[in-house]
């Protein structure tokens, strides 16, 4: 048996109808998983769900806002008992902090935090989390490397870090592992709208060239995600593992 593989596994996506979630979707497919995929944009969704490979598994897509308890429900209610989940669904909005209102904060946390919280939560009370299950965060390399603008975002991560280590804990005595992916700049859409917006072209270039590495792609993490999710990574759990092609080590290239 390859441990490698994900036969036999069903796995809950969110976030999937792009970027890291739907990365992680395609390559899980590949590996003989069934997948439960989630998203808000249906179009998008339909678009993963058609693009998943070994077709004769039961995938299924559930269109639901995450933002919401209706939301939540509705997607834990058509879940089927799950061998592992994958927590995706994230926004990132930049602002400053003298310009920070309540209705900022409530929009990031109820998406970032709120809703793999309550997802966790209602999952176990209804006990569609089996036993040897993985359970996969998406945090930021930048609760350790700030940026202007980034404090509600990454304080958002920093706690789902946090949360991971607790529910790795409680969860251990059943075999269920629970670790976070921290992932640096990847080469998503948000990071190209974020380039149109914000740098111009010579100022990409230097922002880039401090990756000794380069900017990730989103099947990099995707890859290491599928890992966590695999028999392979059954020793792990707990764990924040940072990806960020080196640019926390304070390369400096030289021309």
């Amino acid at each position: 048996m390859n441990d490698f593989q994900l036969n036999n596994k069903t796995i809950l996506i969110t976030g999937a109808s792009s970027g890291i979630g739907k990365a992680t979707a395609l390559i899980a497919s590949s590996m003989g998983a069934s997948l439960v995929i989630c998203g808000r944009d249906e179009k998008r969704l339909n678009e993963t769900l058609h693009a998943l490979a070994n077709s004769n598994q039961q995938h299924q897509a559930i269109i639901a806002d995450l933002s919401s308890q209706e939301g939540i429900s509705h997607l834990i209610k058509q879940c089927p008992k799950l061998d592992g989940i994958v927590h995706c669904a994230g926004i990132v909005k930049p602002v400053p902090i003298k310009f920070i209102q309540q209705k900022h904060i409530d929009e990031m946390f109820s998406i970032n935090y709120n809703s793999v919280v309550l997802i966790n939560s209602n999952l176990l009370q209804q006990k569609k989390i089996v036993d040897n299950a993985s359970i996969v965060l998406i945090s930021t390399i930048s609760t350790q490397h700030s940026y202007f603008g980034g404090a509600l975002y990454t304080s958002s991560k920093a706690a789902l870090e946090a949360y991971c280590r607790s529910l790795a804990l409680e969860l251990a005595s059943k075999k269920v592992r629970v670790n976070t992916i921290s992932p640096a700049m990847v080469k998503t859409e948000i990071y190209e709208n974020t380039l149109k917006t914000t740098l111009n072209e010579e100022h990409a270039k230097k922002y880039e060239s401090t990756y000794p590495f380069g900017i990730g792609e989103a099947k990099d993490v995707a890859n290491a995600i599928v890992f966590l999710l695999s028999n392979a990574s059954k020793w792990i759990t707990g764990t924040t593992i940072k990806m960020d092609g080196g640019l926390t080590l304070g390369y400096q290239k030289i021309d």
